[in-house]
């Protein structure tokens, strides 16, 4: 798991500010964005600085449930196959390698469509205290 996260830390480095490409380093920029999946753009919270990161694996045919993020938050998926969709019927189809810049304060559902576990690796932009998470109908 370390390599994974090392790698994703790697990766969201602009190429100018990466390790210099060599041969034996290979630098490739999987996400560099201003706006999240569905256009918007991203704004970070105030307060103090915080950035937690996470795996998630869900199981085939599981389903995290409608749920919201009130920050910024970047993912990868690792392994498998996920299907993230809005209530206003939009969706995003995400398979291993695919990165993206996950919707904010915009009820959503990521359902695992393929026959083996999904797993993410995803950090938030938060502040300290702050929730990442909120579960759709809670305050």
């Amino acid at each position: 798991m370390k390599k994974y996260v090392l790698l994703l830390s790697l990766l969201c480095m602009t190429s100018a500010f990466a390790l210099e490409q060599s041969s034996t380093v290979s630098v490739k920029t999987i996400l560099k964005t201003d706006s999240s999946w569905d256009g918007q753009p991203i704004q970070y919270p105030t307060g103090k600085p915080e950035i937690t990161g996470m795996t998630i694996e869900i199981a085939p045919g599981g389903e995290t449930g409608w749920h919201l993020h009130p920050v910024p938050s970047f993912g990868m998926v690792l392994e498998g196959e996920l299907e993230v969709q809005l209530k206003s019927g939009a969706t995003k189809q995400l398979k291993a390698g695919d990165a993206l810049a996950e919707v904010v304060d915009t009820l959503h559902n990521g359902r695992n469509v393929g026959t083996v576990p999904v797993k993410i690796v995803v950090f938030y932009a938060g502040s300290v205290g702050q929730r990442l998470t909120v579960k759709e109908g809670s305050k």
